[in-house]
C-alpha cells in the first residue's frame, strides 16, 4: 500500500469522525430545546389546569358574567389543544406561531376576567380565589422562565446548525430545518419600558 492510499485512507477516517462529531452535536443541541419545550408544555399545563379551577370560583358570583366566563373557557381549551399539537411538533414554524396566539387570546380573555373581577369585592377576598390567583401568577413566570430556556436552546441549535461546516451537512444528518423561536405576541410589547409621565 502506498503512502498516498494510506494519506487517502486517513483522510476520509478523519473526515467521517468529524461528521460523527458535528451529527452528535447536532443531535445534543435539538435535545436541548425537545426538553426546553417539554418543560414549557408543563407550566402551561399547569396553568390551564388552573383556569377552570378559578371559572368555578367566580361562577358564582359572576353569575351575568357569562360571555367573560365562556371567552377564558373557550381560549384556554383551544390554547391546550394547540400545546398538545406543538408538543409532536417543538420548533416547527406554524406549531409555535399557532401557540404563540392562543397564548395571546387566552391572556387576552384572563385580563379581561381579572378586569370583571375586580368589579366584584366578595370574589376579590375570597380565599379560594386568592390562591388560585397567586399560583397562575407563579405558573406564569415560570412560563416565562421556561420559554426564556427554550428560546436559548433553539437560538444554540440553529446557530450551530447555521455555521459551517454544520450547514453543508445538516440536511443529509437529519436535520433539515431551523428551529423556530416560541414567541408570544405580547413579547415585544414587554421588551419596551413604560412610558412614565407626570
Amino acid at each position: 500500500m502506498s503512502v498516498s492510499w494510506m494519506f487517502f485512507g486517513v483522510l476520509l477516517l478523519a473526515l467521517a469522525l468529524y461528521a460523527v462529531v458535528i451529527y452528535n452535536t447536532l443531535v445534543r443541541l435539538k435535545n436541548q430545546y425537545l426538553n426546553g419545550f417539554a418543560q414549557i408544555e408543563v407550566q402551561l399545563k399547569r396553568r390551564y389546569d388552573l383556569i377552570p379551577n378559578m371559572i368555578e370560583v367566580a361562577k358564582k358570583a359572576m353569575a351575568h358574567e357569562r360571555e367573560t366566563l365562556e371567552a377564558v373557557t373557550l381560549a384556554r381549551n383551544e390554547a391546550l389543544a394547540l400545546l398538545n399539537a406543538a408538543g409532536q411538533h417543538p420548533g416547527d414554524v406554524n406549531a409555535m406561531h399557532n401557540l404563540g396566539a392562543a397564548q395571546s387570546t387566552l391572556s387576552d380573555a384572563l385580563a379581561r376576567f381579572n378586569l370583571v373581577v375586580e368589579a366584584y369585592p366578595d370574589l376579590k377576598t375570597n380565599q379560594n380565589m386568592l390562591q388560585l390567583t397567586e399560583e397562575l401568577t407563579s405558573t406564569e413566570n415560570r412560563v416565562s422562565f421556561a420559554r426564556q430556556a427554550f428560546n436559548d436552546a433553539v437560538m444554540s441549535y440553529n446557530q450551530y446548525r447555521q455555521s459551517f461546516p454544520p450547514i453543508a451537512l445538516a440536511s443529509v444528518l437529519g436535520h433539515p430545518t431551523d428551529a423556530t423561536l416560541l414567541e408570544f405576541a405580547d413579547s415585544a410589547q414587554i421588551q419596551v419600558a413604560p412610558a412614565v409621565r407626570f
